[in-house]
């Protein structure tokens, strides 16, 4: 399942996710009045998650002391660029941090600038799990659904730094979100099984799999009944779409069908 690399990515775009919401915060600040009382706190959270995400990525290298060496490729690899944006990410995390605890005035740029290099990272993740070898995600695929997962995860957990009754803003986006989410998710399987053998296989692996059918109920279904009814986020609900989130990165890794399953054998 790659275990080390689901936390990775899920983990760091829950931080970027975190972080744009911030940014939409600053943006909206005299139109959306008491979004968010406590940027510090939030702050504080993405920057934890963030080298939680990275710390998690060090136990996929079969030398961690090496792991310096990830950066000597950014003229050619998209994983050497995916290491150094979210190195920058956090970094930025820092800064904006003692930014924020000093109410410097540049603060609002800075995160600004920590938000669009969070994107950028969560891009370059995009392009490095999208191989010819695999044919279902050699798309945009890749991309999209981390950037659910950022606005999913970002909206939800920016929550418990926002009073219940100033939530409208967040609650539309994770709503929308997690509509396009569902949409998507129910259809992409479907379209890998009018591909080749191998997006076929991969497509079927999906819809026969007990972790996509939990998911769709109860991070897609459960999360817009939740908010269909109650109009807010509960507390709890983003660690149920936390999990959500966890179980379709591990489908990933472990049900998208690489071309050298079959090497040898006839189709």
């Amino acid at each position: 399942m790659e275990l080390s690399l689901v936390l990775f990515t899920v983990l760091g775009q829950m931080a970027v996710g975190m972080t744009v919401m911030m940014v939409l915060r600053e943006w909206k600040m005299s139109e959306v009045p008491g979004i968010s009382s406590s940027l510090s706190g939030q702050w504080v959270l993405a920057g934890l998650v963030v080298l939680a995400a990275l710390v998690a990525s060090i136990f996929h290298l079969g030398h961690p002391e090496h792991s310096y060496r990830a950066l000597v490729h950014l003229s050619t690899s998209w994983l050497s660029r995916e290491i150094l944006f979210y190195l920058l990410f956090g970094c930025l995390i820092v800064i904006g941090f003692f930014a924020i605890q000093k109410r410097s005035p540049s603060r609002g740029i800075l995160i600004k600038v920590t938000g669009v290099v969070g994107l950028i990272a969560v891009v370059s993740s995009g392009m490095v799990y999208s191989p010819p070898s695999f044919p279902a995600l050699n798309n945009g695929i890749p991309i999209f659904f981390f950037m659910l997962t950022a606005f999913i995860l970002g909206s939800a957990f920016a929550s418990y730094f926002v009073e219940e009754e100033k939530q409208s803003l967040l609650v539309y986006i994770l709503i929308s979100s997690l509509v396009v989410g569902l949409i998507v998710n129910l259809l992409i399987p479907s379209i890998w099984l009018s591909g080749g053998k191998v997006m076929q296989m991969t497509g079927k692996a999906y819809y026969g799999s007990v972790l996509y059918w939990l998911r769709l109920a109860g991070e897609f279904g459960l999360g817009l009944a939740v908010l269909g009814m109650m109009k807010k986020i509960p507390a709890w609900l983003p660690i149920i779409l936390l999990a959500g989130e966890l179980l379709g990165r591990i489908m990933v890794f472990s049900h998208v069908v690489n071309t050298s399953v079959n090497m040898g054998i006839l189709y």
